[in-house]
């Protein structure tokens, strides 16, 4: 199927992230300690485990850190207890956004993220005012001038719901959350190395943002990135 662009958009968002690499170990940090305790500390039955350790390896986090944070949260050692809490909310133009955050305190975390989007001109919604806008799915995307007939060849096959070609020549296959490991590996034995793989919310529709409007979301953006709770920002803005 043909698709929007979404490379530049993909592009923007990995520079971005790039600028913050010193921030991604904490978050990861506490993506291993809920996926540990919530699934056990084997990485072969706990496929979230598995997926946070891949994000940490790609960090360079040591492997010493890795297993002392797996050990925190299955009881081996003493640690913090994080619980995940997921808020809802719009942006500039009326872009929806969803933030899924790690905090050892609710009421702290509901507050930096009340104030944050009301003072740089969003709003907190309540549950379910913008979730049914986005789907939760296995993503992966590939630079233009990935081989499509391949991609699409070994991801159909190995379980993949579809497969998007967009303007700029870009290829994501999307997967049920379930079978994303099973896609993931097979393109990889094929050779083909996604740029972004995840498990994510993926809108179903984007808000298009110029000019002012898109300067005012990236900023909102960005302070709810640095928010020191919040884990993931998902939203449809398109710039």
């Amino acid at each position: 199927m043909a698709g929007h662009s979404k490379w530049a958009n993909i592009q923007h968002r990995k520079g971005r992230q790039d600028e913050k690499r010193q921030r991604i170990w904490t978050r990861v940090v506490r993506e291993i300690m809920v996926a540990a305790r919530t699934g056990g500390g084997d990485i072969g039955a706990n496929p979230r485990l598995r997926l946070a350790i891949e994000k940490a390896k790609a960090a360079n986090m040591p492997a010493d850190t890795i297993k002392r944070n797996v050990d925190k949260a299955t009881g081996n050692l003493e640690g913090v207890s994080y619980e995940e809490i997921r808020y809802e909310g719009y942006g500039i133009g009326g872009a929806a956004i969803i933030l899924d955050t790690m905090t050892d305190n609710r009421v702290r975390t509901v507050a930096d993220v009340r104030h944050a989007l009301s003072k740089h001109g969003g709003n907190l919604g309540t549950e379910g005012s913008v979730a049914f806008q986005f789907k939760h799915c296995g993503q992966l995307i590939f630079a233009p001038g990935t081989p499509e007939d391949l991609v699409m060849e070994v991801a159909i096959e190995a379980g993949a719901e579809d497969v998007i070609k967009d303007e700029e020549g870009a290829i994501e296959v999307l997967t049920s959350v379930t079978d994303f490991e099973t896609v993931k590996e097979a393109l990889e034995k094929a050779g083909l190395l996604a740029e972004v793989a995840e498990v994510t919310m993926r809108a179903d529709n984007s808000v298009s943002l110029h000019g002012e409007e898109a300067v005012k979301m990236q900023k909102l953006l960005d302070i709810l990135e640095d928010l020191d709770d919040v884990q993931n920002v998902f939203h449809n803005a398109e710039f």
